[in-house]
This record gives C-alpha cells, sequence and structure tokens, in this order.
C-alpha cells in the first residue's frame, strides 16, 4: 500500500476544508493510520467522511488493507508547519534541543522559526526579590525539540 497515493487521496477530500492530513502511518499489519487535523475542530463525522474517500479509491478486492482516521490529539506534539501557524496566540508547551523546557505565548510562525514570548525571574538592580520579566525569543525550528499545546487545567 502506497502511503503517498493515500496522502494525494486525502488531500483532495479535504481541500476546500479547513482540515488538513497532519501524517499517515503504516503498521507492519498492513493497518493503515491517517491522522488529520483542522484550524477549528475535527469531528468524528469528518473522520468518518475521509475514511469513506480513502476507502473508496481502492480496490477492496485486490488490496487488502485496515483503515483508520483519527484526529491529531490534544497535548500531542506539533509536527507540520500548518498546526504551527495555528497556535498564534495560544500557549504552547516546548522542549528545545538544549534541554530548556518553556511555557509560552507562540507569537508568530514565519515556516522556519518560531516566536515566543515567555515570563522570565531576573534579578533587578536595587530589589530584593527576582523580578518577572516578558522575554520575546526567536527559535529556529531545527532547535526544537517538541512543541505541543499548553493544558491549563486552573
Amino acid at each position: 500500500m502506497d502511503t503517498e497515493r493515500i496522502r494525494e487521496i486525502a488531500e483532495q477530500a479535504l481541500s476546500g476544508t479547513d482540515r488538513f492530513v497532519v501524517g499517515i502511518r503504516q503498521l507492519p499489519s498492513d493497518e493503515i493510520e491517517v491522522t488529520i487535523d483542522s484550524d477549528t475542530t475535527v469531528g468524528i463525522d469528518d473522520c468518518i467522511a475521509l475514511s469513506r474517500a480513502v476507502t473508496g479509491a481502492f480496490d477492496r478486492d485486490a488490496e487488502d488493507f485496515a483503515l483508520t482516521v483519527v484526529s491529531a490529539g490534544i497535548g500531542q506534539p506539533l509536527v507540520c508547519e500548518r498546526q504551527y501557524r495555528k497556535m498564534v496566540g495560544r500557549e504552547v508547551d516546548v522542549v528545545l534541543r538544549d534541554g530548556r523546557k518553556l511555557t509560552a505565548e507562540a507569537k508568530a510562525f514565519d515556516g522556519g522559526a518560531l516566536t515566543l514570548a515567555y515570563a522570565e525571574k531576573v534579578a533587578v538592580e536595587g530589589k530584593k526579590r527576582r523580578q518577572s520579566v516578558i522575554r520575546e525569543e526567536t527559535i529556529p525550528l531545527d532547535a526544537i525539540k517538541t512543541t505541543a499545546e499548553h493544558l491549563n487545567f486552573r
């Protein structure tokens, strides 16, 4: 089973909507998992419709496979540029390749770098306590290990 062919069919079925393909995994047992996301929300009906569109494009007598269509889960790492664009204006958890972990607001995304704004405590001359200042930093994507939407349970 050709995952690129499945991607083409899925993207064609989703064209004209705010939904998009995030990834396609082919498992050893002829199982294929298509992950989709949206600029707004993904419902079960969206997953069912895409599953039918992809399955209908293949001859089930000639090709034996199991297809699962899922939505990108909350808190899952971002994997494509469109997901990064979707996060602008929202809080994200970022783990950098140098080991730093940041919870910050995604201020901008230009395709190659993510601009973050986050609070940092710094020593201020003349003050006993460290003061919180807002830092803005633009980080290239290749310096980022993972980025996920921040879940705030407060």
